[in-house]
């Protein structure tokens, strides 16, 4: 039977994402909206593109959780995007009860499915999810660091002038200000930046990376990045249907992995089948443990908010 992945909010993000995943070819699609005729136009639009874009999936637009039963993979984009002046700490009571009631549904009629949390902010939304949806903590999986780092790797394919292709990198840590990014991680073709950028380079793409998703908010004024996010929501969920064993920095649910405990934050994971397989422990310097701490600390601050919610 062809897995099934059901995309939660027809909005930029989740039309974008639904497309992403068509043309990759490895699923039948579900998109569901709360609007009624969004997700059946969009689906219909998308589905109309197969004979172009070369995919057989088959895409339904649907109001009705009933119609997303059984999925392999959902993917929650639902909820308020950010606005000019608007942190992502600032989503967190308007989403909360957005996620949290789409994860019940998601449960009632998928309880053996891998959870996306794509709604910001990620972290919380992710922590949120498991624990509504009382799953083990390998299935429920939020983005982060795929979005980050393909953020920083494109930035440093147009400074150093290479394919964007021959760049790799890891964000670990909050999806937000705190997040982490260790330079010495970030490679070219294997050679690290490190070896091949000046250090005030260096420190400028990392800023221009911690601040990307506002300077996106900026440029469009009256919404937020879609394309990116969705592509890389559609990276994580081609790991866990095609059972790739991919590593990549995605926020995941920490239980003394690298010293956190009852935390949701970006780290390095192995994706396939069974959703997170392996949480893949990077050898951290003192200074850098320190700075995930850091960046834990200010994700815990942000949980320790939903029971006021």
């Amino acid at each position: 039977m062809r897995p099934k992945i059901s995309v939660i909010g027809a909005g930029n993000v989740g039309a974008s994402l639904a497309q992403c995943l068509a043309v990759k070819n490895i699923a039948n699609i579900v998109l569901l909206d709360i609007v009624e005729g969004l997700p059946q136009g969009k689906a219909l639009d998308l589905q109309e593109s197969a004979p172009v874009s070369g995919f057989n999936s088959i895409i339904t637009g649907t109001n009705n959780y009933e119609d997303t039963a059984k999925s392999d993979v959902v993917i929650v984009t639902s909820g308020v995007v950010r606005k000019p002046g608007m942190s992502r700490d600032d989503l967190v009571k308007i989403n909360a009860g957005i996620v949290a009631d789409v994860t019940r549904n998601i449960v009632k009629y998928s309880p053996d499915c891998v959870i996306i949390i794509v709604t910001n902010p990620v972290d919380t939304m992710t922590y949120l999810a498991l624990k509504t949806s009382g799953f083990p903590k390998n299935r429920v999986v939020g983005l982060s660091g795929v979005l980050d780092s393909a953020r920083l790797s494109s930035f440093i394919a147009m400074e150093l002038d290479v394919p964007m292709t021959e760049v790799n990198s890891y964000a670990l840590g909050e999806h937000g200000q705190n997040m982490v990014i260790i330079a010495r991680f970030a490679t070219v073709n294997g050679q690290p930046i490190t070896n091949l950028m000046s250090q005030a380079a260096i420190d400028k793409l990392i800023e221009r990376t911690v601040n990307g998703g506002a300077e996106i908010v900026g440029l469009l004024k009256t919404g937020s990045a879609f394309y990116a996010p969705a592509a890389s929501a559609a990276r994580m969920a081609e790991a866990i249907i095609m059972d790739k064993k991919e590593i990549l920095p995605c926020a995941a649910y920490l239980e003394g992995e690298y010293s956190l405990d009852d935390v949701v934050i970006g780290v390095p994971v192995k994706l396939g089948k069974d959703g997170i397989e392996e949480i893949v422990s990077f050898k951290l310097k003192e200074e850098e443990f320190e700075a995930l701490k850091k960046s834990s600390d200010a994700v815990r601050a942000l949980i320790n908010t939903l029971g006021k919610i």
